[in-house]
């Protein structure tokens, strides 16, 4: 059976395919809605395994239950695993994943490349902040 710390490294794993992933996409040569739709559902992926993470963390250590997807976010930030900027940025990401997968309305394209030029990195900055926490000398 895994352990919290495989599941997290596991989590990681994930969004970083995501990404790499994205990047490769908008770098080949596919007519404009499909490198659209296959970079959504890779952000989709990457935003749901952020959400993932944060829950394991959240169970792992006892913090608290979080009433919607953004709180857990918040609960990380309160608890000093993550900053308030990358929590920030995460519930504006959970706003985005809610729309392209339950489809509330059209996605906008330029949202869409706003986040792959803007907020790519964001996700690397908040596995890498969980990471340290969940991997500090003290708890060794």
């Amino acid at each position: 059976m895994c352990n919290e710390e495989d599941v997290v490294l596991a989590k990681i794993a994930i969004i970083k395919k995501c990404v790499a992933t994205i990047v490769e996409i908008q770098a080949a040569d596919l007519v404009p809605w499909m490198r659209e739709d296959l970079s959504v559902l890779n952000l989709q992926r990457a935003i749901q395994a952020a959400i993932d993470l944060a829950h394991v963390v959240i169970a792992k250590y006892g913090l608290g239950l979080p009433s919607d997807y953004g709180q857990s976010f918040d609960i990380l930030a309160k608890h000093h695993i993550v900053d308030a900027e990358i929590t920030r940025i995460l519930k504006k990401m959970v706003g985005f994943r809610n729309i392209s997968v339950h489809e509330y309305q059209e996605i906008n394209g330029e949202i869409v490349q706003s986040i792959i030029k803007h907020h790519l990195d964001d996700f690397e900055v908040y596995y890498t902040q969980v990471h340290k926490f969940v991997f500090r000398p003290d708890l060794g």
